[in-house]
């Protein structure tokens, strides 16, 4: 991990983050990730070496703990600000709970009241209401989004204006949604070919019409990025005209 973290700086990184909040079964066989809050003496050991290895800063993401009865979110936090952590990110469920359930946030209340460094709160940010209310209740200095930006990266603005001025900000309009998706199919054609391009568009595509089911299940037929850009243009066309 350290060597890790100083080929990484000497590539350009400015930060090195790292992850003990994985709970995918592939990372957990490796005893990495979340499977990681189980052997305390092991966190303290990796942060400890990847701090004194680099020059920049280091962050740690964890879980509330590794099941709902082994919760020792509190003390994996003071190892990671002990060993030199200049931040931590907290998700709100246990590396049990996967990705289901209701996220507990108790925890990362009680994280941020005994902690000096910054504490960043994560799970189920999907509002920019949800955002207030989560910092309101953890009273965490930042806030981290995962899953809730899919399909719709104006998530951020809607929180940053909800927290400015306490009002929603106004849905895109579906000329907007169609300027920033075409730019996003295009970004992923170009990184992975017009063979994968096309089948990883369709994950990210259903994101963005996730009310659309019908019309997500036509869009996996295609095969290629002309006929997905054809197909949704026409579709975005459509909806404007409806709209008008």
């Amino acid at each position: 991990m350290a060597h890790a973290a100083q080929a990484n700086v000497a590539l350009g990184a400015q930060i090195i983050d790292i992850n003990m909040g994985c709970p995918a079964k592939k990372v957990l066989k490796k005893a990495a990730g979340s499977a990681l809050l189980r052997d305390p003496q092991l966190v303290k050991d990796i942060l400890t070496a990847v701090v004194a290895a680099v020059d920049v800063p280091v962050t740690l993401k964890i879980r509330t703990g590794w099941s709902t009865d082994q919760r020792n979110g509190l003390d994996i936090a003071n190892i990671a600000q002990d060993a030199g952590i200049k931040a931590l990110a907290v998700h709100g469920r246990t590396r049990a709970c996967g990705f289901k359930g209701a996220v507990e946030y108790d925890t990362i209340a009680a994280i941020k009241q005994t902690l000096d460094i910054p504490v960043i709160a994560n799970g189920d940010i999907n509002t920019a209401e949800d955002a207030a209310n989560i910092l309101a209740y953890t009273n965490a200095d930042g806030l981290m989004i995962g899953r809730g930006a899919q399909g719709n990266p104006w998530l951020f603005q809607q929180i940053h204006h909800h927290l400015q001025h306490g009002t929603p900000l106004k849905k895109p309009s579906n000329q907007i949604i169609w300027q920033v998706l075409q730019q996003h199919l295009y970004g992923l054609y170009d990184l992975y070919g017009e063979i994968m391009g096309p089948r990883i568009a369709r994950k990210h595509v259903g994101w963005y019409l996730k009310q659309e089911p019908a019309l997500r299940q036509q869009f996996n037929h295609l095969q290629d990025p002309l006929h997905q850009l054809d197909f949704l243009n026409h579709y975005f066309a459509s909806t404007e005209n409806q709209a008008a």
